[in-house]
């Protein structure tokens, strides 16, 4: 956590001592994302949502909650937990992050909302008929991308039109470029492989008198407190296994 003043020391002198230390990566990061929508939404936060990240294919992550957009990408829970999962292959293919904006709905269900809503706004444009549904800010993205001109009026937009939206709205997908770095992680994933701890009072097998405690190991979680709590369970095992 470089903007506390730490260095990585730790890091380098167990290396020198003859441990072994794992890759390290940033991890509960926020990521960038290609293209302009995530800065045109920046300060938008979403509640309730589905955050799905996906690679080649593959489903890395999902989860239900919440999340944020900026200037630069994303973040907010559901982005950092992502991140620990996915920061160490990101250089692998592809990495996309899809929300689904209305996880309680189905397709069929949301597509049965947009018709009520529609037909309480039978004379209204396209642009201007989504208050209900979705967030102010996002609206104008959604409609471009949409490919509904903005002006037609709900009673002319077409079935296909309509399931188009509710896709778009079940699947509105980013390109995830890269994470934050190291600056901007909460913590680090990777460190001192456990294989050489004794986890009964953090002593090295390497070097029996010193011991290692909290992130300059090989041990990591989500966000809830509980990298915390490794630091706090390490260091107090540690201390009063020393004393």
């Amino acid at each position: 956590y470089r903007t506390t003043g730490s260095t990585g020391d730790g890091y380098r002198f167990a290396k020198e001592l003859g441990h072994n230390v794992t890759k390290l990566y940033p991890a509960l990061v926020p990521f960038n994302a290609d293209g302009e929508i995530c800065n045109r939404m920046q300060g938008l936060s979403l509640k309730n949502v589905k955050f799905t990240v996906c690679q080649n294919d593959k489903e890395l992550y999902s989860d239900v909650g919440e999340m944020m957009f900026t200037h630069f990408g994303v973040t907010g829970p559901l982005v950092l937990t992502a991140s620990s999962i996915v920061s160490g292959i990101m250089n692998n293919g592809k990495v996309t992050g899809v929300i689904d904006l209305k996880p309680a709905l189905t397709e069929e269900q949301l597509d049965k909302r947009i018709l009520k809503d529609f037909d309480e706004n039978i004379n209204k444009m396209f642009r201007n008929s989504l208050d209900k549904l979705l967030p102010k800010k996002l609206i104008p993205v959604v409609i471009e991308l949409s490919k509904i001109e903005p002006d037609k009026k709900v009673n002319e937009i077409t079935k296909e039109e309509r399931i188009r939206l509710v896709r778009l709205i079940k699947n509105f997908s980013l390109v995830l470029s890269s994470t934050r770095g190291f600056n901007e992680a909460i913590i680090t994933k990777g460190g001192i492989d456990l294989k050489d701890i004794n986890p009964k009072n953090m002593e090295s097998k390497v070097m029996p008198g010193l011991y290692f405690v909290g992130e300059v190991l090989d041990l990591d979680a989500f966000t809830g407190g509980f990298n915390l709590q490794i630091a706090w369970s390490t260091g107090y095992l540690a201390g009063h296994s020393i004393y």
